[in-house]
């Protein structure tokens, strides 16, 4: 038994240093094949022994829901941050920095250094407290008010640029920002139905969620940047902090930059403004702080803030307008939802005149009315959002809470926050939705049949449901508006060659509320026949992929919904047969290679990414020695910098089709 709790302290060394370099310095050391053997050992001796280890890997995939946050006191204060609003309040308190200094070193024996100082991101995030003891981490926390926050372990070992295990064995706090990468954010609005709005809010609402399997499904990251608190004095400098964090296995921006002159800071801030754009997490302004810790002592602390750090925001992408009115949406989850109507204004340079609301509750917890002066966001492309209210003069009303379908008439229900129509028979939008989501790419591909076609065929052959797309007649199509013989016969083709789809396009195709393209092929590899998957149970369905008890149950109670099931019996009887096909047995020219993709490209970014992963690629976001190519197309940025200084073949998509043998396979 010895022997075994041995070996799997080794392997958990062994995965912890995989990690380290994987999720940490984006530099993987094995292909997911060979690390996924590592894994799996650990996890067949965990069984054998019956002993999982505090600090096993296997303890981030998410524990139980919990009932509530319980709080937590911190050992050592975390204390905000002053804020400077523009270069002038920046520059005196710089001066305030170099008299102090100057004043300290005219009265003390012992001298003060130079003032030098640290300028680094400030990230826009959710901060976290993590405490060690004896190497372990044992315990996680929300800032709360700077003394007692919330318990959040659970949730951050689904974190794993978090270390679970440290080489100092000695009791600390070490603070950083629990961030969602943008393209996270992306992976998972492709993915799942109930869209997230921003990293920011995705982050701080996966933290402070009750269930850590929510946590885990957003794929966090962290970066780290302060040791709270320690047992024994070991830093002299904020570079030390630093690198005691990466000693340690932390995750820390490579944006530290140490300098002296006040111009020197500036240049700084204004070079990380610069390339905010190009960073893969939210950053909303820097940090300046003095190096030194002997300075940081004798300066000291407000009732709120350190003397010895302030934060320069940038200018936040936030403005107000007037909210005209709001209007409600229904989708094809039947969910009936509010968008706000702006007095159009502009922000970042462009003109906004909608905003999102998330729901009724939103409304009133934000005290928003039909004429009240509103205050909005708009970050990273994303549509803005409604912050709150500011004071006017303006005359306001309230804003009902719909009780009929804005479409329908039907008579709407509440489930949670959510208001929902259910009228899924007939109910325009949510029609319109459905057969466009199943006639998309990666669903049943029919090509030409866009949302504009389908609502010109809801008027002129009463389509009604999935199946009926399976019944269209050449004089049904000939007779709408822009549609002549050939346009004809090329649509009736594409709906005849879309019956013999992939098993996990057609999964997809259906719409199975929180079942994405991912978890589709998933489930198409798992059950390798529809009737399997029909007839599947809660208790196999966890066991897949990232599947959690949410998603199995709502899959289940889409396939005992008869409705459902008569659509796709139907369906089957005109015709569609999905066939399973082993992608393991298909052609892998680029098996284990690391490719990343950089540029504008002809052919759509997430159709050559499917494809490259098809042929057996990893595709990753940033270019590392790993990276076996980069494919660029135009005005590819600094990621074609990068590969050409690491000497990394660069190929055109056309290079590409040549190395594969064609992308049209």
């Amino acid at each position: 038994m010895i022997d075994k709790i041995k070996e799997m302290d080794d392997l958990i060394s062994q995965i912890d240093k995989l990690n380290y370099h994987y999720y940490t310095l984006d530099d993987p050391l094995l292909s997911d094949a060979e690390y996924d053997k590592i894994y799996d050992k650990l996890v067949n001796l965990e069984n054998e022994t019956g002993t999982v280890l505090s600090y096993s890997p296997t303890t981030r995939v998410g524990g139980s829901i919990l009932d509530k946050f319980a709080k937590h006191t911190h050992l050592g204060r975390l204390y905000s941050m002053d804020k400077a609003q523009g270069d002038d309040a920046l520059l005196t308190w710089y001066n305030r920095i170099e008299k102090f200094v100057k004043d300290y070193n005219l009265v003390n024996i012992n001298k003060l250094p130079e003032p030098e100082f640290i300028v680094e991101l400030k990230f826009d995030g959710l901060t976290i407290n993590l405490t060690y003891e004896n190497k372990n981490l044992v315990m996680a926390s929300t800032r709360g008010n700077g003394i007692i926050g919330e318990e959040i372990l659970e949730q951050v070992k689904t974190i794993y640029s978090v270390p679970l295990r440290i080489n100092y064995a000695g009791k600390i706090e070490v603070q950083g920002e629990g961030l969602m990468p943008l393209s996270e954010l992306q992976k998972y609005n492709e993915k799942f139905d109930d869209k997230l709005k921003n990293a920011r809010n995705a982050a701080a609402g996966a933290l402070r969620n009750l269930d850590p399997k929510v946590t885990k499904k957003r794929n966090l990251t962290a970066f780290f940047y302060n040791v709270g608190y320690i047992e024994e004095e070991l830093f002299n400098s904020d570079d030390d902090i630093k690198e005691f964090l990466r000693e340690n296995n932390f995750k820390v921006s490579k944006y530290n930059f140490k300098v002296k002159k006040f111009q020197e800071i500036i240049d700084k801030i204004r070079e990380i403004g610069d390339n905010r754009d190009k960073l893969d997490i939210l950053i909303d302004g820097v940090t300046i702080k003095v190096n030194d810790i002997t300075t940081r002592k004798a300066l000291g602390y407000t009732n709120k803030f350190p003397r010895w750090a302030i934060a320069y925001k940038f200018e936040a992408e936030e403005i107000s307008t007037t909210l005209l009115d709001v209007v409600w949406n229904v989708g094809r989850t039947a969910k009936v939802t509010p968008s706000a109507i702006l007095e159009p204004v502009d922000i970042g340079g462009v003109t906004v005149q909608r905003a999102t609301l998330n729901n009724y509750d939103d409304i009133l917890r934000k005290k928003v009315k039909i004429g009240s002066r509103v205050l909005i966001r708009r970050s990273n492309d994303v549509i803005p959002e409604i912050l709150g209210t500011l004071p006017s003069d303006n005359e306001t009303r309230e804003i009902e809470r719909p009780k009929t379908c804005p479409y329908c008439g039907s008579h709407l229900y509440q489930d949670g926050v959510h208001i929902f129509c259910p009228n899924t028979l007939s109910c325009v939008p949510q029609l319109v939705s459905r057969l466009t989501h199943f006639a998309s790419r990666d669903a049943m591909d029919i090509e030409g049949f866009s949302e504009k076609t389908i609502e010109k065929l809801m008027k002129a052959v009463n389509l009604k449901e999935i199946p009926d797309i399976y019944k269209l007649k050449y004089d049904d199509i000939i007779k709408i508006e822009g549609f002549k013989e050939k346009r004809t016969k090329n649509l009736l083709r594409a709906i005849e060659d879309s019956k013999s789809p992939h098993l996990s396009n057609f999964i997809y195709a259906l719409g199975i509320p929180n079942v994405g393209i991912k978890t589709a092929r998933d489930l198409a590899k798992h059950f390798k026949d529809f009737d399997k998957l029909k007839d599947s149970k809660e208790e196999e369905l966890i066991s897949i992929g990232d599947i959690g008890s949410i998603t199995a149950e709502e899959i289940v109670d889409f396939f005992n919904d008869d409705r459902i099931v008569r659509a796709v019996d139907e369906l089957f009887e005109l015709g569609v047969s999905p066939k399973f096909e082993d992608e393991d047995d298909a052609p892998k020219p680029l098996l284990d290679k690391t490719i990343v993709i950089t540029g504008t490209l002809d052919l759509p970014r997430k159709e050559l990414e499917e494809k490259l992963i098809s042929f057996g690629a990893k595709v990753t976001g940033s270019v590392s020695k790993k990276t076996d190519y980069v494919i660029a197309g135009e005005n590819p940025g600094s990621k074609y910098d990068k590969a050409k200084s690491l000497n990394i073949k660069i190929l055109s998509l056309e290079e590409l089709e040549k190395l594969v043998g064609g992308l049209n396979e």
